[in-house]
């Protein structure tokens, strides 16, 4: 009895002194009546748990004695807001059966002491901050059941001593930073029946020896590196519900899931599986709990299997972004709780079946991107649960039903770049202008009635007005030229006024003069360093831009030879992506050039415009990056002598009404300083201009291609990319964390195609060659444009998973281009290992 009281009074002490029933010291009440106590019947506390509406914030667990505790069966301090590490004095509670620390903030590594509760059924250490490795000394505790250490910081391998745990049922190791390949001892726990594996940097393949755990209901080793393919063996877990493998490496054909009776929820996602979906009737005919499938951002080929429609109970549907073809298969029809399908961005053709109209539960529909055609069936009118809707870039035609203005749930809605005819329901007017754009044949009701009110009222005024103005102007130019061929001999006109050796500069000047309307403000469309350009119909009907330079030296005849020439040769560029340059006029007043004319104006104006920036796809900005590649390849190579731009910048990169880029401003440097032959004046714009020049002032073409590399990441991300390149140049380790989709345009959707991805992929790895510190390192624009054409290697892990640091380590096959690494920093070498995996597929 004795023994018993002191006992009794030592885990009073005990419980005193860690400060967590303060309230108590001056408490006559036995301890075992405290809050968060519970004793066996002689009085001993078996049991502690987080007082009620107690929070320990700050608290540590140095405080307890837990030796005082023999008898202790349970210690729950789960959300309790402590810090601080796990002392080792925990190894004391010898009989301790379940211990919860989860969801704190403890700190520091997993003491081995643990390995001594050799009755511990349960541990919780999840939603920490724990680091260091799984110390060994865990998997000696045999009657673990249950073990969370996922939300951790957790380095190293996963031990292979795990499969010494027969009784372990629930494993999750998720969001750590564990490393390795998954222990093939896993297939010893034979009772296991949830594995979670999820968000670590996990190698090498999927175990075959996870298909002997019968018991398996739960496996989820998503986002990781995991490669190889998927076992076949996993087709035997009868009893698993849950499969997530998505974000991987894996590759191969997905196995046939023939026993797989109780999978209710399937993600496969952004892998690089290959073949064809698995469609065979006597394996769908099984799959009657199939709730949620998504196959999507794979290389999957061929049709979607008919029997789909046997999942009569599947609810989310995603099979975007593969290669996928044939038509929709009717069967679809047969889902009545599907509430989610993306079929989007694959090769699916034929109609939209009218037996969607039986997905009464659906709630987002997206068929864009694909080969479909025919009409919107009037049955998707009755999907009143439907929020989104996207059948954008597609072949559909005829009219779009009013009945989709009855979709009172309907927040987005997207059928641009179709071929939709008439007149866009009214009820659907409030959706922006993109949701429609696109369709040729598409017109609103209010703008159809305004422009016959214009005809009937508006247009015969117009006519008569235009009439009286006309008349007045042509006698106005009549006294004009009268007044002018007293000044001068009437020149001869013959031939087109743009030849640069057939039309006199004082006749140009005069039509030129009256188009601009001697150059009012009202005609100017921008300003820059060298001049200001002016839009100008000339009485021929075309329109062209003309860019009145600054300069007036017109009267030096050492000048006009030199700008003669400089235009001369200017003139005879012949390249599809470069604006073409029609003449000059070289007046006494000033000179302007003559410049063909781009509809859509400059790209630095079409990115900081969120509609236009919208207009502007992935393919069409991959495509603007390969336009400005090619025109500064025929500069530097393919003129003679080669022509350095000098200030390529978005300003100077102009975009016509087909979306293509065309290169502007070049060789405007080059002429207007005529004796500087050694390009030693410092040109540019800030924030484009190659990092050399800041300590000489010899420009090479080099500083073309760093210029070049600065709008390539600006088309992709949408701004001036100023703080990814101050990051290249001082810590480029930073940018390890900083993922390639991150720094994407947010005002687009992400790229969803495997040849879009790559696409970006390269696109983003040239341009980052391109801001190498040292000139020589950086590659020539012929090796950009040629790498454009000619690099068709697909990607090796998933997009999301690609870091800027990945791609600016990445070895890019340069030939004799690039001598060395890239490098941005003095002390490059820690920054570029050769054992690191290479994002594209050598």
């Amino acid at each position: 009895m004795l023994a018993a009281a002191k006992s009794q009074d030592s885990e009073a002490r005990a419980l005193l002194e860690s400060g967590w029933w303060d309230d108590y010291v001056n408490n006559t009440a036995n301890h075992c009546s405290w809050p968060g106590v519970k004793c066996n019947h002689d009085g001993s506390v078996i049991e502690i748990s987080t007082p009620y509406d107690c929070y320990y914030e700050g608290e540590t667990l140095s405080k307890m004695n837990f030796s005082a505790f023999p008898n202790l069966l349970r210690l729950d301090l789960n959300n309790s807001w402590l810090s601080g590490s796990i002392p080792p004095g925990l190894g004391h509670l010898t009989k301790l059966r379940e211990l919860f620390l989860g969801s704190n903030r403890l700190n520091g590594s997993i003491p081995p002491e643990i390995g001594k509760l050799h009755n511990l059924v349960t541990l919780d250490l999840s939603s920490n901050s724990l680091s260091g490795s799984i110390p060994p000394t865990l998997f000696h505790l045999t009657s673990l059941t249950e073990l969370y250490l996922n939300s951790n910081i957790l380095e190293g391998h996963i031990p292979g001593d795990i499969g010494n745990l027969p009784s372990l049922q629930c494993l999750y190791l998720s969001q750590n930073r564990l490393g390795g390949p998954i222990p093939i001892q896993l297939g010893n726990c034979t009772n296991l029946g949830v594995l979670s594996l999820s968000k670590n940097s996990l190698s090498g393949t999927i175990p075959l020896q996870l298909g002997n755990l019968h018991g398996l209901s739960l496996i989820d080793i998503s986002h990781n590196s995991i490669s190889g393919e998927i076992p076949f063996q996993l087709g035997n877990l009868s009893r698993l519900e849950m499969l997530d493998l998505s974000y991987n490496s894996l590759s191969g054909s997905i196995p046939n899931p023939i026993h797989l009776t109780s999978l209710s929820s399937s993600y496969l996602d952004s892998n690089l599986l290959e073949g064809h979906i698995p469609g065979h009737i006597e394996i769908l005919k099984s799959f009657q709990s199939f709730k949620y499938v998504d196959l999507s951002q794979n290389q999957l080929s061929g049709p979607i299997p008919t029997h789909i429609g046997n999942c009569s109970f599947l609810v989310e549907l995603s099979l975007s972004n593969n290669s996928l073809s044939g038509s929709i298969p009717i069967q679809i029809g047969n889902l009545l709780f599907l509430s989610r399908i993306d079929i989007s961005h694959n090769s699916i053709s034929g109609s939209i079946p009218v037996q969607l109209g039986n997905c009464l539960k659906l709630k987002e529909l997206s068929l864009s991107n694909n080969y479909l055609n025919g009409g919107i069936p009037l049955e998707i009118g009755n999907l009143f649960l439907l929020s989104r809707i996207d059948i954008s870039h597609n072949s559909i035609s005829g009219k779009i039903p009013s009945q989709l203005g009855n979709l009172l749930h309907l927040e987005a809605l997207d059928l641009s770049y179709n071929h939709l005819l008439g007149q866009i329901p009214i009820n659907l007017l409030h959706f922006p202008k993109r949701s429609f754009i696109g369709n040729k044949g598409l017109y609103d009701h209010h703008l159809r009635n305004r422009g016959l009110w214009c005809v009937k009222i508006i247009l015969p005024t117009t006519i008569f007005v235009v009439l009286i103005s006309l008349a007045l102007l042509l006698l106005s130019r009549r006294i004009h030229r009268a007044k002018s061929r007293e000044s001068y001999p009437s020149p001869m006109k013959n031939g087109d006024i743009f030849s640069i050796w057939n039309f006199d500069g004082r006749i140009a000047y005069e039509d030129i003069i009256e188009a601009t309307e001697d150059f009012d403000i009202k005609y100017c469309i921008g300003t820059g360093g060298y001049g200001s350009v002016y839009k100008a119909q000339l009485p021929s009907g075309q329109v062209v831009a003309l860019k009145k330079l600054h300069r007036r030296e017109a009267e030096e005849p050492a000048f006009d030879k030199s700008f003669r020439n400089e235009v001369k040769m200017l003139t005879e560029i012949r390249h599809k992506n470069i604006v073409k340059l029609h003449g000059f006029c070289l007046h006494k007043r000033c000179m302007f050039l003559i410049y063909e004319y781009m509809e859509r104006g400059s790209l630095f104006c079409v990115l900081r415009n969120d509609d236009a920036a919208v207009e502007l796809g992935w393919n069409i900005r991959v495509n603007v990056i390969k336009n400005i590649a090619h025109a500064l390849s025929y500069l530097h190579h393919d003129c003679i002598p080669p022509i350095i731009h000098r200030d390529i910048s978005s300003n100077n990169i102009l975009l016509n009404l087909k979306q293509e880029a065309f290169v502007a401003d070049f060789g405007n440097s080059r002429f207007l300083d005529p004796d500087s032959s050694n390009y030693t004046v410092l040109a540019g714009t800030y924030g484009y201009i190659a990092p050399e020049l800041a300590y000489t002032i010899a420009v090479t073409e080099k500083c073309d291609v760093y210029s070049f590399g600065v709008v390539a990441l600006e088309v992709l991300m949408g701004r001036h990319p100023g703080e990814l390149l101050t990051s290249l140049s001082s810590s480029p380790s930073s940018l390890q964390n900083v993922m390639l989709s991150d720094i994407l345009d947010t005002r687009l959707s992400p790229p969803r195609s495997k040849n879009l991805m790559k696409n970006i992929v390269v696109a983003t790895t040239l341009a980052l060659a391109c801001l190498c510190a040292k000139p020589k390192s950086r590659p020539t624009m012929k090796f950009v444009s040629q790498q454009f054409v000619a690099c068709q290697i697909p990607l090796r892990k998933p997009f999301p998973s690609i870091s800027i640091l990945e791609l600016v380590n990445s070895k890019l096959e340069m030939e004799n281009e690039i001598k060395s690494p890239p490098k941005f920093s003095s002390h490059p070498a820690k920054y570029h290992d050769s054992s690191s995996n290479e994002i594209l597929d050598a």
